[in-house]
């Protein structure tokens, strides 16, 4: 979108606003599949759940992976019309639940759906054999997360050397585990189970305005992958992937408007309705650092941008390059379209951005 569309936009619908571009959904899901044709992708909901973001997603042939019941329930609306034979080959292709540890409530309201979904313990694994015996499975592994911004395998993911017995287990419960990765694929082989899924999972990257000179193209990351693919795994293997920040990120804009400014610590500090309780909670959750830009020209300072609740925490930047503004003055931030307005909240009694939908 444009800075003059943008600008549009928040004098229709006031700010803060958040535009939501589906072209640039259509067109990230697009490159997905072309730089990696053997792996069907299953878009991470969690990212951004908005209903307009599935329905688009679902209309371009996407995948989803999801991670709660109503999440599930959320791209079901979507497949409810379709007769329960159709329905049902759905969600047996198309959706994953991937969450690995789940409340017996939710497996026992997932089970009339049989449904593919994780686990990576021998106490999950008894849970879903009692409340959701009908569902497939999919043994999620601990990996090394060097380099990662966000931390996950401390909390998620079985030990390499337990993942065959796993499955065993599983097996010998009357439950059918799916996938897994290649080395426990070829021991589980080897002691009588075929797996027949790979999921590589998710975590592709998106060039931020921040560090977008540093990072490398997607081309050479889906090269690679390629080139494994093809190394690691015979050719009936299913290659599943769980792109979310990639598809949806570069999206989004946000706009919000100077509502107070003052001068403190020897530089101007701008004060926006918007915050890190609300559209930019992606600094907090996310370990993102958004740029604020300014639509007026002008000679930059360096300046604070605080959001608008009473945390001192709420410092949106504090070392931001900005023309001199005013208040009523409006600025915006770019790619912010995941875990960002998904993870917005109603702290201090502010409402969360208004979301507008473009080129559906």
């Amino acid at each position: 979108m444009t800075t003059r569309q943008l600008q549009a936009l928040a004098k229709e619908h006031g700010t803060p606003l958040v535009a939501i571009d589906h072209d640039v959904i259509r067109r990230n899901y697009a490159t997905f599949r072309r730089r990696l044709p053997k792996v069907q992708a299953y878009y991470a909901v969690k990212a951004n759940p908005a209903p307009e973001i599935v329905r688009t997603l679902y209309e371009a042939g996407a995948s989803f992976d999801v991670a709660s019941f109503p999440e599930f329930l959320l791209v079901y609306e979507n497949i409810k019309h379709l007769p329960a034979k159709q329905r049902q080959d759905f969600i047996w292709d198309k959706i994953i639940y991937a969450n690995p540890i789940k409340p017996k409530e939710t497996l026992e309201a997932l089970d009339e759906y049989k449904p593919l979904i994780t686990y990576d313990n021998i106490d999950e694994l008894r849970k879903i054999q009692r409340y959701a015996p009908h569902a497939g499975l999919v043994l999620r592994l601990r990996v090394p997360n060097t380099g990662s911004m966000v931390e996950l395998s401390s909390k998620f993911g079985c030990d390499a050397a337990e993942a065959v017995d796993l499955i065993l287990e599983a097996f010998r419960a009357g439950l059918v585990v799916e996938g897994i990765a290649a080395a426990v694929m070829q021991e589980a082989r080897s002691r009588g189970r075929e797996i027949k899924i790979l999921d590589i999972g998710g975590g592709f990257p998106v060039p931020y305005d921040s560090h977008a000179a540093q990072m490398k193209p997607f081309s050479l990351l889906a090269r690679k992958i390629n080139a494994e693919i093809d190394r690691l795994f015979a050719p009936g293997i299913e290659i599943l992937a769980e792109p979310g920040r990639f598809v949806v990120a570069t999206a989004a804009a946000a706009v919000a408007r100077v509502i107070g400014k003052a001068f403190r610590d020897g530089k101007p500090c701008y004060y926006i309705d918007d915050s890190v309780y609300h559209t930019y909670s992606g600094i907090v959750f996310d370990h993102c650092q958004y740029r604020v830009k300014a639509f007026k020209k002008g000679e930059p300072e360096i300046c604070t941008v605080f959001g608008q609740t009473c945390d001192g925490m709420d410092a949106i930047t504090q070392a931001e390059q900005l023309p001199k503004l005013e208040i009523d003055d409006l600025v915006y931030s770019e790619d912010i379209g995941a875990y960002s307005n998904a993870s917005a909240t109603w702290f201090n009694g502010f409402a969360p951005a208004t979301i507008v939908h473009v080129n559906r």
